[in-house]
């Protein structure tokens, strides 16, 4: 009884089969036709592979904006990718994702620049890829300066209302609810 698990098969086997090489990677190719039709099938795959990392290329580059910052722009700078080094206020889904603004002091190359940055932050490296910056779109003079925030001795932020603004009243299906629109100490 020969089975195709013996030793003495496997060996007779191997000597009747003709074994080729082929360019296209390191495997062995058993026979000219299949040979043939394995470089066929690896031609037709590549070509196929190229089609779609252009199309997969003209998705993301539709969504990709080219950032380019000059020396003296205020950033956003995205805090994400250094979660164990620093972290600011909040843990979890309302940390904020952005920090800043910052200004930038050099541009190094074409996609990394260096921030001037404050000295809570020294334990950052001050050189920051294009793609954790973002443009401040705020005007400064428009910002809440930290000096101005009140806070209580619990560390409890402290805001008054001032006066009513506006008054307004929505309705949902049988109901009326009263709308009002507050001016506060902190703004």
């Amino acid at each position: 009884i020969i089975s195709d698990r013996d030793g003495r098969f496997a060996s007779h086997l191997w000597q009747t089969l003709p074994m080729i090489w082929t360019e296209v990677g390191e495997s062995q190719l058993i026979g000219l036709e299949t040979m043939q039709e394995t470089t066929e099938k690896i031609i037709q795959i590549k070509e196929m592979l190229k089609t779609a990392r252009s199309r997969q290329k003209s998705y993301a580059d539709k969504r990709r904006k080219s950032l380019e910052f000059k020396v003296g722009d205020r950033v956003l700078l995205k805090v994400s990718p250094w979660k164990g080094v620093v972290r600011f206020g909040k843990k979890g889904k309302l940390a904020p994702r952005y920090v800043g603004p910052f200004e930038i002091v050099e541009c190094v190359g074409p996609v990394a620049y260096r921030l001037k940055l404050p000295q809570e932050l020294s334990c950052v490296h001050d050189m920051f890829h294009v793609s954790n910056l973002k443009k401040c779109l705020a005007e400064p003079d428009v910002q809440v300066p930290l000096d101005e925030i009140e806070i209580d001795e619990n560390l409890h932020f402290v805001k008054e209302p001032i006066e009513i603004i506006e008054r307004d009243v929505k309705k949902l299906k049988r109901r009326r609810i009263p709308l009002v629109k507050v001016r506060w100490n902190s703004r």
